[in-house]
């Protein structure tokens, strides 16, 4: 359940997808009257999703699948990646309604009666800054909590947003048994049990100590009482946590021996669908640019977030995200290459590596990581400049945006490794030249791949590695006859030498 839509993918033993379908939202259920799957409320900081939206569109879904002639019966496992940092809260006696449910009736119609909470908070929302520094001061600062938990309060993570309902709706909450991710949810929905919160997605609470593996006292008490008992014990992200629901075998003719491998979230789903390896990153070159980092020892710092990796119990992931990303290159573009790519990739080739010592950072929104705004261009003697040539500012755009990157996973513990692999995707990884200033910056090859459904095919590759887990199998064994990347950019001789003085520079620029 990814944001504004449910979609399936389903996967052969050779790894190659052969079946995928989707429910939109707002286009399939448009009684719900959602816009890009949610509400948005008058205040412009409350959004929230209808719980029984999600149910319904399961529903559309397996009967779809069901009407294509998909044959159920072959499925060995199941797992699927929901949306991060959403919660659900199912009513006192809810779990007596998914462990009876009868298979003539269509899910939405048995749990209607279900939930505590019909309109949940999502990822999206931003109306709990009071209860972010509510949990910030109970632990001692935002430093303290990211230690602890791997990022600093955020608006949008769960335990916020269950200290809100709390302070706000205590009956809600009094009357709430069980408080589910949107991940463990929609798993709960397939087991017709609770299923438990996974480590990977209960990262993004707010409330998991990442190194022990376990909620957090501190965190839990300064957000609601008795809430450990409502979230229940997480488990390690490749769990088999039991086998398909009777219904979905009486209903859809699924085999009752089908696997259920816990569900996670939709960025953790991402790096596993990417295959990312140690020491490997991931970039995605979209609207906003995100870094997928795979960490053996994680530095938590007050920007960024490290989860627990969802494929290996021993290692993190570290997740970056950049406000200025295409549309900030695009602007540059426009005002530097006359609004063409041909000219902007005839810039970066006609200029040196490391720019001559030209420097810029580009934030024409005000960034995330680091908390800045505006445009800001620095000379070979470090002293800040109104301009730069057209073809010096645009190799200052592009080196700037992926040093900042490096400065700041390396600020997380990410260090490149001899066999560090950078896969790239989104709109900007089909620019070969920018390809080759990541290249060149990281010192690491570059490799392109399809990621269109990279969060629902991962979920299908942890099926399988869920099969093969307790067998100690590693994640990078169960894939390794899948789909490969394609290389696309190898570090030019001579670019270690210029990473090494513009360290220097940014160390100062920064």
């Amino acid at each position: 359940m990814i944001r504004s839509y449910v979609k399936v993918v389903a996967v052969d033993a050779a790894m190659n997808v052969f079946y995928e379908d989707s429910v939109h939202f707002d286009r399939d259920l448009p009684e719900f009257g959602t816009q890009g799957g949610v509400h948005v409320h008058q205040d412009g900081l409350t959004v929230t999703s209808p719980v029984l939206m999600w149910v319904q569109a399961l529903d559309i879904l397996l009967e779809k699948m069901r009407a294509s002639g998909f044959d159920f019966s072959r499925v060995l496992a199941l797992s699927g990646a929901g949306q991060q940092h959403g919660s659900i809260y199912w009513k006192a006696g809810a779990s007596r309604v998914l462990t009876s449910l009868s298979p003539d009736l269509p899910l939405h119609e048995q749990l209607q009666a279900c939930f505590s909470i019909h309109d949940c908070p999502v990822w999206m929302d931003s109306s709990t800054t009071a209860q972010c520094r509510q949990l910030e001061a109970a632990v001692g600062g935002a430093q303290a909590l990211s230690c602890l938990t791997g990022s600093r309060a955020y608006e949008r993570f769960t335990g916020n947003q269950i200290a809100k309902i709390y302070q706000q709706n205590p009956e809600a909450y009094s009357h709430t048994e069980r408080i589910s991710l949107v991940s463990s949810f929609a798993a709960s929905l397939f087991l017709g049990s609770y299923c438990p919160i996974d480590y990977s997605d209960g990262s993004g609470m707010n409330l998991l100590q990442i190194q022990d593996k376990v909620w957090a006292q501190a965190c839990l008490g300064a957000c609601a009482p008795h809430l450990e008992e409502k979230l229940g014990p997480p488990v390690p992200s490749c769990s088999v946590v039991g086998p398909v629901s009777s219904y979905y075998v009486q209903r859809y003719g699924f085999p009752s021996g089908c696997k259920v491998v816990a569900f996670t979230g939709d960025n953790p789903a991402s790096l596993a669908g990417m295959r990312l390896e140690e020491g490997d990153i991931a970039i995605s070159l979209g609207t906003s640019d995100t870094l997928f980092l795979w960490l053996q020892e994680p530095t938590p710092a007050l920007e960024g977030h490290i989860f627990c990796s969802p494929v290996d119990p021993r290692h993190y992931m570290a997740l970056l995200c950049f406000k200025n990303g295409s549309l900030m290159r695009e602007k540059i573009r426009d005002e530097s290459a006359s609004g063409s790519w041909s000219e902007f990739s005839k810039a970066l080739r006609s200029t040196e590596m490391g720019n001559g010592g030209n420097l810029g950072f580009y934030f024409d929104v005000k960034e995330i990581t680091p908390e800045m705004i505006g445009r800001h261009r620095f000379s070979p003697e470090n002293r800040e400049v109104p301009a730069f040539p057209a073809d010096v500012e645009i190799r200052a755009l592009i080196e700037g945006q992926f040093l900042a990157k490096r400065i700041h996973a390396e600020g997380l513990g990410y260090r490149v490794l001899p066999k560090t692999k950078i896969l790239a995707t989104g709109g900007a990884s089909h620019n070969g030249d920018i390809l080759q200033v990541l290249a060149d910056v990281f010192g690491a090859p570059v490799y392109v791949i399809d990621t269109a459904n990279s969060a629902c095919v991962g979920s299908a590759y942890r099926a399988f590695h869920g099969l093969a887990a307790g067998t100690g199998v590693p994640f990078s064994e169960v894939v390794k006859f899948a789909p490969s990347p394609r290389l696309a950019a190898t570090p030019s001789p001579g670019a270690a030498q210029v990473r090494g003085h513009q360290n220097l520079l940014i160390a100062f620029a920064l």
